[in-house]
């Protein structure tokens, strides 16, 4: 098949938004798409493209399970215990039963079985029967789970009360003595988190200082082609920067969300994008409600933009 059919048949059997069969499978296996959840059959675990849909804080946990560290939550479920769901457990530990009865669950784990959900929702169960037998430790998943409830069939679902520590210190604050391995585990663990924040004035933004640079992250709850019109439309009008030295430099993908990322100067920190984000969101907020077909320069902005995504699993 010469380049240009290729092309063709590519374009054709692609849909914006889904994964071509040659992309890497998002279920984090390593294989190709077609070779995995995309081929006939599909894979042993159906893979979910949006496995957060319908909580209230969907578009938080997709920010935290895939690139923010330090922030953890508290919420509850119906089986009238609280837990603590924390982006980053020791070991990346799906879930802990501590000594004081508390469980956390962990969001960044190590297992991919292709409904994060799902994962979460076996291994809640799981803690809550270790937490009868009043058992501490960690509590595993190294199998597919398998059939069973999810997150959204066990959680009550209210907003997260979340709270962004300055580092990893709340993984030792319940323990009366620290052992020299348990010091080091937390040093490492802090020295590869950079400093965040979570903005209070909208909903699932994420300032992060990176050192050379600053970024914001913002989870957006849009179906990606919508919210890609109408970022199309604000840049295409200069009215994506958020400041006079910041810059809409792409997005990730994750978990069937977009995250429009912003570059910021050195020295901005969240305190400086409060109001702005504000203004920004009810500017996307109009061109998210506008019906009329994208100019050629929305089409050219529009095109730039798609280019300029990550896929993160």
């Amino acid at each position: 098949m010469g380049k240009r059919s290729r092309d063709k048949h590519r374009s054709a059997a692609a849909t914006p938004g889904e994964v071509g069969p040659r992309q890497p499978c998002p279920c984090g296996s390593g294989k190709r798409y077609k070779a995995c959840h995309g081929a006939p059959g599909g894979a042993p675990e159906a893979y979910v493209a949006r496995p957060f849909a319908g909580l209230a804080s969907e578009c938080d946990l997709v920010a935290l399970r895939s690139w923010c560290r330090r922030p953890r939550r508290r919420f509850g479920w119906d089986f009238a215990r609280s837990a603590v769901l924390c982006t980053l457990l020791p070991g990346g530990a799906p879930a802990m039963m501590r000594d004081s009865g508390e469980i956390w669950l962990g969001l960044q784990v190590r297992h991919h079985f292709g409904d994060p959900s799902r994962d979460l929702g076996a291994v809640l169960v799981r803690a809550l029967a270790q937490a009868e037998e009043g058992a501490p430790g960690v509590v595993g998943l190294t199998d597919p789970p398998g059939p069973g409830p999810r997150l959204q069939d066990l959680v009550t679902d209210e907003p997260l009360e979340i709270t962004v520590h300055d580092g990893f210190g709340f993984w030792v604050a319940d323990l009366e003595e620290r052992t020299p391995a348990v010091e080091a585990a937390l040093e490492q663990a802090n020295g590869v988190a950079a400093p965040s924040a979570r903005l209070a004035s909208v909903a699932a933004a994420y300032w992060t200082d990176a050192g050379t640079k600053e970024h914001l992250r913002w989870v957006r709850p849009e179906p990606e082609d919508q919210l890609l019109d109408a970022l199309a439309r604000l840049h295409a009008a200069g009215r994506d920067r958020l400041l006079p030295d910041s810059r809409l430099v792409g997005m990730f993908r994750a978990h069937g969300l977009l995250t429009p990322v912003w570059d910021l100067a050195v020295g901005t920190g969240p305190e400086a994008l409060e109001d702005r984000v504000v203004e920004f969101d009810t500017a996307l907020g109009e061109a998210l409600a506008a019906t009329e077909p994208l100019t050629a320069d929305q089409r050219a902005a529009r095109s730039g933009l798609a280019n300029r995504q990550v896929t993160i699993r």
